[in-house]
């Protein structure tokens, strides 16, 4: 029987708004587990305590915008339209039905005034990843990094040339004198000091956008071109929580800020970290060898090189140390011949021998007399990363980057709205991807501890069903 109802929407009623949240929404998990009166305290310097008008408090600004990094809202005026109606989230800021909302401007005034050029949003996710260390599910035995490029807000055919100057690399006295050694060791003079006019920082035409200068024009083999930013992000492994965000502009090689970001994070969390999974742009010399300095592991992919179509790489020649020379497939020798000031030591074949070579059409192209390999004065260490990757452990460890660091960016992309960046310049871009990486984090540490309880209780719920007492001075087997 069909029976229409009758309106009822002018009633009164007397419900609580608690009751009208879902028990398992993700909302009500976060705020059980995560403890936001830190906010408050950190943002209380900047805010007038004695004069003014009242302001809205700085929890309920930043849990808006947790609201629209974790539903994936870009916009934050649709925001504010979705808190008015949205029960869950009235109730996550603790605001009644009747209560108004702050206006988006009110997030972008304080944005723009109140928290310009401050550390907040590095704070912020840094206590998130605090909170997660005191949970136990943070470790920093093994840490996975990488990087992902986000569409800055420009139109990519809208620039101006521009001339950089491309600093000298930290490592680079380092390299001088360790070419130096290697040239002693191997009977060859000092290469000769360089002067003054050499050592002055190169000059680079770049393009830069005229709508946003601080991003990157970024042209890599395989990647879309244009103006872009860089998130350079650290996982850890035990339970996926992101430990760092570091965002750069697009034209920025994913080596440059590696080595001081993983330092900095093992000092500021007081990591014991024994292995690092990066992928094969990691595989630098400059990289294993500060890796090998730090004591760290590092499982790594492996790229074989360039070389011409159909001929022979360099990794068909095995490099023996003991004798300091490479053997070819033909099992001829290829012997030092000097040492660069790039750090390349050459190696060379017997041009008699590569002349009447059965494979010569292999290895050579037409203009080769005979066959000439470079190897790094590093690579000793970038060798060594590679054999611990081809250990049972190191499979392991490589094998999981799919299930760590790369599914933590399709998650930000897909789920939390960072394909694209909403505003412009570096900073802006930067709390963007701190607090996408502080909700992520948030809601891991939500499902994880629910599931822990949910799986306490049933083990609770068995062993009362057995009548076997409850292991209570005992670890409960509980993981991750």
């Amino acid at each position: 029987m069909l029976e229409e109802r009758s309106s009822f929407q002018s009633e009164i009623e007397l419900i609580i708004i608690d009751t009208l949240v879902p028990e398992d929404h993700l909302l009500r998990k976060i705020k059980k587990h995560i403890d936001f009166r830190f906010i408050n305290d950190m943002c209380r310097e900047y805010y007038c305590l004695d004069n003014g008008r009242p302001a809205i408090e700085p929890v309920i600004l930043f849990k808006m915008l947790f609201i629209g990094y974790l539903f994936g809202i870009r916009s934050e005026r649709r925001l504010v339209e979705e808190v008015k109606v949205n029960i869950a989230y009235r109730w996550f800021l603790d605001y009644k039905l009747m209560d108004k909302i702050p206006d988006a401007s009110v997030i972008w005034q304080n944005r723009r005034r109140r928290f310009k050029d401050t550390d907040i949003p590095q704070r912020i996710f840094d206590n998130i990843v605090w909170q997660a260390i005191d949970k136990g599910l943070v470790d920093g035995k093994i840490l996975y990094s990488d990087s992902t490029h986000l569409k800055a807000n420009a139109n990519k055919g809208k620039y101006v040339k521009a001339y950089v100057s491309q600093l000298t690399k930290g490592y680079m006295d380092d390299l001088d004198k360790d070419i130096d050694n290697d040239r002693k060791v191997h009977g060859k003079k000092p290469l000769s000091k360089k002067d003054a006019a050499d050592n002055s920082p190169a000059i680079k035409e770049i393009k830069q956008s005229t709508t946003d200068p601080q991003s990157g024009f970024m042209h890599r083999d395989g990647k879309p071109k244009g103006f872009f930013y860089l998130d350079h992000r650290t996982v850890d492994s035990k339970a996926n929580i992101i430990t760092d965000v570091h965002v750069t502009p697009g034209n920025v090689n994913d080596v440059d800020p590696y080595i001081e970001r993983l330092k900095t994070q093992i000092s500021k969390f007081r990591f014991k970290t024994e292995y690092v999974g990066l992928d094969a742009g990691y595989n630098t010399n400059i990289i294993c060898r500060d890796l090998n300095n730090m004591g760290i592991q590092g499982a790594m992919g492996y790229r074989r090189g360039c070389q011409a179509k159909g001929k022979f790489g360099k990794y068909r020649f095995n490099y023996f140390p003991e004798w300091d020379a490479y053997i070819c497939p033909q099992r001829c020798y290829l012997t030092y011949r000097t040492t660069a000031r790039t750090g390349y030591r050459e190696y060379a074949a017997d041009e008699k021998h590569c002349s009447c070579c059965p494979r010569r059409e292999e290895c050579l192209t037409g203009r080769q007399a005979y066959k000439v390999l470079r190897r790094h004065v590093w690579e000793d260490y970038k060798d060594k990363m590679h054999s611990f990757t081809k250990t049972d452990l190191g499979k392991q460890i490589y094998a999981r980057r799919k299930e760590t660091i790369e599914r933590s960016f399709a998650d930000s992309k897909q789920l939390h709205g960072l394909r694209y960046c909403r505003m412009r310049g570096l900073m802006k871009v930067s709390e963007q991807c701190l607090l996408t990486a502080a909700v992520q984090n948030m809601k891991k540490i939500a499902l994880i501890l629910e599931r822990q309880a949910l799986r306490f209780l049933r083990h609770l719920f068995a062993c009362f069903e057995s009548r076997r007492p409850f292991p209570l001075n005992k670890q409960h087997p509980i993981s991750c």
